[in-house]
Parts: structure tokens; sequence; C-alpha cells
């Protein structure tokens, strides 16, 4: 393709009201998506995890998924039965696999605020619930 057939630069500037509900339980501003820029091959958004907030267990169908903490502590089980355990601190990165369980929480006083950026343009179509692990923890 050549650049003068590309879509154009586009600039996201987040507000209370760019934020939408995850099928996940939690709360996410609206960064670069489909919806948002069209982007054609990734996502990313920022998620502000209020203190003792937990996802609904579920994992992202054939899609890889970055995260960068900016602040705080958030935990997370993750494996085909939750049975793995990772505690992630403001200045760390994790990477999750396509197809990996997982529930990230917040168990502390503070909020905890992350950057998440999936190879999935349409942020919540890859979002499969995984309500038989919830019981699990």
């Amino acid at each position: 393709m050549r650049m003068s057939e590309q879509a154009d630069c586009v600039i996201i500037r987040p507000n209370e009201q760019s934020g939408f509900a995850g099928k996940q339980g939690l709360n996410y501003f609206a960064g670069i998506a489909a919806e948002t820029a069209g982007s054609q091959a990734l996502c990313m958004h920022m998620l502000r995890m209020p203190a003792g907030a937990r996802a609904k267990a579920h994992h992202h169908e054939s899609h890889e998924t970055a995260i960068y903490m900016l602040s705080g502590t958030v935990e997370m089980y993750y494996g085909h039965q939750l049975e793995r355990h990772a505690v992630v601190h403001a200045g760390e990165y994790v990477y999750i696999p396509a197809g990996m369980p997982h529930f990230p929480f917040n168990p502390y006083a503070e909020e905890a605020v992350a950057i998440i950026a999936r190879t999935d343009p349409n942020e919540q179509e890859s979002v499969v619930l995984r309500p038989d692990l919830d019981a699990l923890r």
C-alpha cells in the first residue's frame, strides 16, 4: 500500500465519557482500536483498577496481550485451571499468550493503572468469559 492510500494518523484524547465497561467486569478508557482509530491489527487502552476490583475469569481467543503497569500493584491468577499466581508492580510488563485463561484483581488499598495492548483491533470481540473458572479462586 502506498502512503497516500493509508488511513490518516489519529489522536485520541480520552475523557470520562470515552470509557466503556468490558465483558471482563472492569472499566476501560478507550484508546486505540478499530472503533476509535480504524486500527486493523491492534488495540491499546488504559485500565484503572480501583481498590478491591476483580475481573471475571476470561481469555482472549487467538490474540496476545501486553500490559505495562503505570502505578499500583495488581495480582493475577492464570493458567488452564488458574493454578499460577503473579504479583505485578508499577514499572513492570506482563505478556499473556493468546488463549491463556486469567483474571486480574486488586486486593490493595490504592488504585492500579495499566496500559493494555492486544493484537485484536476490536477490544471486546476476542474476550471469552470463563464462568467455569470463576469459582476456582
